[in-house]
C-alpha cells in the first residue's frame, strides 16, 4: 500500500548491536547459575536473555505517524495546525538540541541510536510546550508528510 505524501509511519527499532547486549546479559546470567547445575544454567540463559530483550524491544520501539492531520509521536498526539515549520536536524544539530540547545519544557521522542531528527515548533497559545523534538531516520519525509497535512 502506498502512503500519500500526507502520510508517514516509521517504526524507531532498537540497533542490533543491543540485541546482541541482551543475549551477552542472558550468558551473564547463565554463569552466575553454573554451579548450581545444568537446568538452572539454561534458565537463567533463557530467563536473563528474555528480560534483557523486552527491555530492549519496549525502549527501542517508539513509532512516529502523520496521519489523520496529527502528528503521532510515541504516545504524544499533536494536531499539525498547531504545529509551526519543521525544520530538519542533521546528526550535528540534533545533538545540539539534545543537549545545550535544549528547553526542558519540550516535548522529546528521543532514541539516542538515531543520529538525526526533526524540530517542530508548538504554536498553540494554550500549549507551554514550545517545540516537539522528534529522533527520526527519515527527516526529509517527516517535514514532507507535515507539510502536505497542514494542506
Amino acid at each position: 500500500m502506498q502512503l500519500s505524501p500526507a502520510h508517514h509511519d516509521e517504526r524507531l527499532t532498537a540497533p542490533r548491536s543491543w540485541w546482541a547486549i541482551a543475549v551477552l546479559i542472558g550468558l551473564a546470567c547463565a554463569l552466575m547459575l553454573l554451579p548450581l547445575g545444568t537446568l538452572p544454567l539454561l534458565a537463567g540463559l533463557v530467563g536473563g536473555t528474555a528480560l534483557a530483550g523486552m527491555l530492549v524491544s519496549s525502549y527501542g520501539s517508539a513509532r512516529v505517524r502523520v496521519v489523520n492531520g496529527a502528528l503521532a509521536a510515541g504516545e504524544a498526539r499533536i494536531p499539525v495546525a498547531a504545529l509551526g515549520e519543521p525544520e530538519v536536524l542533521d546528526a550535528q544539530e540534533a545533538l545540539a538540541w539534545r543537549t545545550h540547545k535544549a528547553d526542558a519544557r519540550a516535548f522529546m521522542l528521543l532514541r539516542s541510536y538515531v543520529p538525526t531528527a526533526v524540530r517542530v515548533p508548538i504554536t498553540d497559545p494554550q500549549d507551554p510546550t514550545p517545540y516537539a523534538y522528534v529522533s527520526t531516520r527519515e527527516p526529509q519525509a517527516l517535514v514532507a508528510a507535515i507539510r502536505a497535512a497542514r494542506g
